[in-house]
């Protein structure tokens, strides 16, 4: 599993922008894979903890029981105002709940910062980070992406 560690230790220039867009707001559009297979999409809220990029759930969520179910995820973060002046970000890999001793040791260092009561921690393992916003004369899109131990890759579309 890639952390975000690593993805920022690979292209820190890139998980800077990622990281700024990730925070510039709370909220995110969360896509897990329901049991039929098919998409389910919810909001969801992304912390950075240490090395890892994580989300919580809700006790019994049902995006949390897609992610036990089936670990693939893609978080497309909130594309603010809607004048495109900053890129979208999209990120994609799998989930792993923080379970047991690990769990309890979270919430240990972690005292009165967290809720009280029963929810579930995912650590996001990334396999690919995407960045589609306006090129600079926004005439077309401009088109990043990156996957573990391979270069970044640009794209121009229109």
């Amino acid at each position: 599993m890639t952390t975000w560690k690593q993805f920022d230790d690979e292209v820190p220039e890139l998980a800077a922008i990622v990281r700024t867009q990730l925070t510039a707001t709370k909220h995110h559009v969360l896509a897990t894979l329901r049991a039929d297979g098919s998409p389910r999409v919810c909001g969801t809220e992304v912390a950075f903890d240490g090395d890892h990029l994580t989300l919580g759930s809700m006790p019994e969520a049902r995006k949390a029981h897609d992610l036990q179910r089936d670990p693939r995820y893609a978080v497309h973060n909130n594309p603010g105002d809607g004048s495109m002046t900053v890129p979208d970000v999209k990120i994609s890999g799998r989930a792993v709940e923080v379970v047991g001793a690990e769990m309890e040791a979270y919430r240990t260092a972690r005292e009165g910062a967290v809720p009280p009561g029963p929810f579930h921690l995912f650590r996001l393992g990334i396999d690919e980070v995407v960045l589609a916003g306006l090129n600079d004369t926004r005439t077309g899109m401009a088109i990043t992406l990156w996957r573990p131990g391979q270069p970044v890759q640009t794209f121009a579309r229109g």
